[in-house]
């Protein structure tokens, strides 16, 4: 069941800003531009700033002697790897962004180009799938979750950070890379950090 619930996510989280147009699968075209209400940029910032921060935190404050603490060291690789894999493609695809041009087929423009694939939309859904995938068959609200990268990934179209193709790429990459970082035998950045990491200093007040 656990497995479906996750497909469903990553089927949810690539078909939700997909609208008919051109780019990839022709899912690409220029929105009408919003950054204002719940779409403003600020808000956009304040989701991946604060998803940072929470997990990086969390994952200090708990070290990994609990199944929460394992989780948020596993979310944290997940961020970690996720953020290097979508650089890496971004300066292989250097896409032109809907900000700036309305073609989406702009590719190979130049390395200040960097588009494709949305490392925002892939490192909020990198963050939640730990958390998903741990506790959503237990907890169905922690499926909750998802709402946030698919809220992203409108405001990033919506605010021509992004075409649609873009978003779906990051949110199947993050959502992969959180799977693979989920059901490694153990967290892997903690184990090249001092001891005192995976305890957590939670302990430290004991």
């Amino acid at each position: 069941m656990r497995t479906r619930q996750l497909a469903a996510f990553a089927f949810v989280l690539a078909c939700s800003p997909a609208w008919a147009g051109s780019g990839i699968l022709g899912m690409d075209h220029l929105v009408p531009y919003d950054n204002s209400g719940i779409w403003k940029r600020s808000n956009q910032e304040i989701l991946l700033y604060g998803s940072i921060a929470t997990v990086a935190g969390g994952a200090i404050w708990l070290g990994d002697n609990s199944q929460l603490g394992d989780t948020f060291w596993r979310s944290v690789d997940s961020m970690v790897v996720t953020g290097v894999s979508t650089q890496a493609l971004k300066w292989t695809f250097q896409r032109e962004r809907p900000s700036e041009t309305s073609n989406p087929n702009k590719w190979f423009q130049g390395i200040q180009h960097q588009s494709f694939p949305s490392g925002e939309v892939a490192a909020v859904s990198a963050a939640v799938t730990p958390f998903i995938a741990t506790y959503g068959s237990d907890h169905p609200t922690v499926y909750l979750l998802a709402l946030l990268p698919v809220y992203d990934a409108f405001a990033r179209v919506k605010t021509h950070g992004h075409w649609q193709s873009d978003v779906v790429f990051g949110a199947a990459i993050g959502t992969g890379i959180g799977l693979w970082a989920t059901h490694r035998q153990s967290p892997w950045i903690i184990s090249l950090l001092p001891g005192g990491f995976q305890v957590g200093y939670v302990h430290h007040f004991d």
